[in-house]
């Protein structure tokens, strides 16, 4: 196993949980499936045991640390030619003035505390081709999830709207140093290349989706009251009984349209 050196202690301010399975990287390598040519950034590189492997592979390689112990390591680490190293918040990166942007493939270990806000933040950029992340088994399993279910929820349907989602491999608590105390997952984000018309729906999904979920036990008709009356619901289709996790993505992105359409957010 690829173990980090001992001063790169894990710190808890950061999330950081060192991947450490060979077996495991392999696969998550495997998943990526890094190109040469191809525009690359990885989110929070740690001790670089993604890094090192999809370097020998694509030759070239962008990495975000916000954790400046580490990147004074890896700008040292003579195994790392290639590696553009930025230090700073991923969250405040714009991503549309990197190397590449249009065509950038994204990658990287998220802490599980920003875990939803870097997703967002980079399903708001565009020219970003797909994603590859590993996180906690039930934030994928929230991600992935389908109507009637109990982790269908906001973060579903507005990661949906955005793009298709792909669960790829389970990773265990033992693949990792220290060890967490929940399993993680690795999923694939492919975003849709939305039109700057649907692009402009976003706050419109986010205020009804918000509005549903926070009141998930109550019908439609009572959480969603004040944006559609019970006649309305029924000419979108929708039964005024049902609850928030019975509608699919595709009628909370119809009933989006309609109340842009009448511009009440």
């Amino acid at each position: 196993m690829a173990l980090p050196p001992v001063h790169m202690k894990a710190r808890k301010r950061f999330g950081q949980n060192f991947l450490v399975n060979d077996h495991i990287i392999s696969q998550i390598v495997d998943a990526i499936n890094p190109k040469e040519g191809e525009k690359l950034v990885e989110i929070g590189p740690g001790h670089a045991a993604i890094t090192r492997p999809v370097l020998e592979r694509a030759k070239a390689l962008t990495a975000i640390e916000l954790d400046r112990d580490l990147v004074e390591i890896l700008k040292h680490d003579p195994f790392l030619k290639g590696l553009n190293l930025i230090e700073g918040d991923a969250l405040k990166v714009n991503f549309d003035e990197l190397d590449g942007a249009g065509n950038l493939r994204v990658f990287g270990n998220l802490p599980y505390n920003i875990t939803s806000p870097i997703i967002f933040h980079l399903l708001n950029q565009k020219g970003i081709l797909d994603m590859h992340f590993m996180l906690q088994k039930e934030v994928v399993e929230r991600l992935a999830a389908g109507p009637d279910t109990k982790d269908y929820g906001r973060l579903t349907v507005m990661t949906q709207f955005f793009a298709h989602v792909i669960p790829m491999l389970i990773v265990p608590p033992s693949a990792f140093r220290p060890a967490p105390k929940v399993t993680s997952a690795v999923v694939r984000l492919k975003p849709k290349g939305l039109t700057d018309e649907e692009r402009a729906l976003v706050p419109y999904l986010n205020n009804i989706t918000t509005t549903a979920f926070s009141a998930r036990r109550k019908t439609i008709r009572n959480a969603l009251m004040k944006f559609f009356t019970e006649a309305e619901l029924e000419e979108h289709g929708l039964a005024p009984t049902l609850r928030a996790e019975n509608i699919s993505v595709e009628k909370y992105v119809e009933l989006a349209r309609a109340l842009k359409l009448r511009d009440k957010v």
